[in-house]
C-alpha cells in the first residue's frame, strides 16, 4: 500500500530499522537506509535486494550531527525527488544510576536520540509539504513513560522524544503531515541474544524467550521485530490516516500505562 511513496529509516543497518526498511520495500516504497557503519549499511541493502529485488539508497550518517541529518535528506530528494515517510530509530541502551551518568553521556544520548530525530525531521518537512503531507515515526520505548530506577539517560531522553511527538503534530496536522511514536518493550535484538547466549547457551531462543524472561510479560514471550516493524508500517500507511499525535505500545502489554 505505499508505492509511489519514499522513505527515510535512521539506525537502519540491524534490527527494527532493518525490518522496518525491508516491510516498506516490500508495501512499495523506496527507502534510504542510514546509520553510521557503511558495510553493515551495504549488508542490510544486499540483503533487502535478496529479499524483495529492490535497490535501495544507503547513507552513511551520524545523526547526532545537525549537518549528517541534512544531508540524508538532500541525498534523499536528489536520489528519489520526493519524502514522504521519516521514521526516527536510531538510539541506543544507556541505562545506569543517576549519580554515575556523567555530563558528556547525558549530551550524547539527547543528541542521538532527540535532537537526532529533531534535525532529521526539520530538514524533512519542507519536502513532505511539497508532496502533500507525510508521515513521521518516533521510535521510543515503552521505559519512557515508567522510568524505573537506574535506567538513565536514557528514559529521559525516550520521554523527550514522546513530548516531540505530540507538539509535532499539534503544529503539522494541518500541513497533512502525522507525527506517532511506538514505545518498545523487550524485542528481540543482538543486545538480547548476546545475554541469552551468555545467561541460558543451553536454552533454544524460544526456551529463553518463553521460560526466562516470559513470565514477566503478559503476553508471556519477548517480541520479534517483525512484530515492531509491522505497527509502524501500519502507522505511515494511510490505513492510519486520522492517526496522530499518539503512542502505541508495542512491548507484550508489559508496560504499566495505556
Amino acid at each position: 500500500g505505499l508505492a509511489g511513496k519514499v522513505a527515510i529509516v535512521t539506525g537502519s543497518s540491524k534490527g527494527i530499522g532493518l525490518q522496518t526498511a525491508l516491510q516498506l520495500v516490500q508495501e512499495g516504497a523506496k527507502v534510504t537506509l542510514c546509520a553510521r557503519g557503511e558495510e553493515q549499511l551495504k549488508e542490510a541493502a544486499a540483503f533487502i535486494k535478496s529479499e524483495t529485488g529492490a535497490q535501495v539508497l544507503i547513507v552513511p550518517a551520524d545523526i547526532t550531527k545537525e549537518e549528517a541529518c541534512k544531508e540524508i535528506i538532500q541525498k534523499t530528494v536528489d536520489h528519489y525527488g520526493r519524502i514522504d515517510i521519516l521514521v526516527n530509530n536510531a538510539g541506543t541502551s544507556s541505562a545506569n544510576p543517576f549519580e554515575s551518568v556523567e555530563t558528556d553521556l547525558w549530551q550524547t544520548d539527547l543528541d542521538l536520540k532527540l535532537f537526532g530525530a529533531i534535525h532529521t525531521s526539520k530538514a524533512a518537512i519542507p519536502y513532505m509539504r511539497k508532496v502533500g503531507g507525510g508521515a513521521i515515526v518516533n521510535v521510543t520505548a515503552v521505559l519512557g513513560k515508567t522510568p524505573p530506577a537506574s535506567s538513565l539517560p536514557t528514559t529521559v531522553s525516550r520521554a523527550a522524544g514522546m513530548a516531540l511527538t505530540k507538539a509535532m503534530s499539534k503544529d503539522l496536522g494541518k500541513d497533512n503531515i502525522r507525527v506517532n511514536t511506538v514505545c518498545i518493550g523487550l524485542i528481540r535484538s543482538h543486545q538480547i541474544e548476546l545475554k541469552w547466549k551468555k545467561d541460558a547457551p543451553e536454552l533454544t531462543w524460544e526456551e529463553y524467550s518463553k521460560n526466562v524472561v516470559g513470565p514477566t510479560i503478559p503476553l508471556q514471550r519477548i517480541g520479534e521485530t517483525l512484530e515492531a516493524a509491522n505497527v509502524i508500517t501500519f502507522l505511515v500507511s494511510d490505513a492510519a490516516s486520522y492517526v496522530t499525535g499518539t503512542s502505541v505500545n508495542i512491548d507484550g502489554g508489559s508496560g504499566g500505562t495505556l
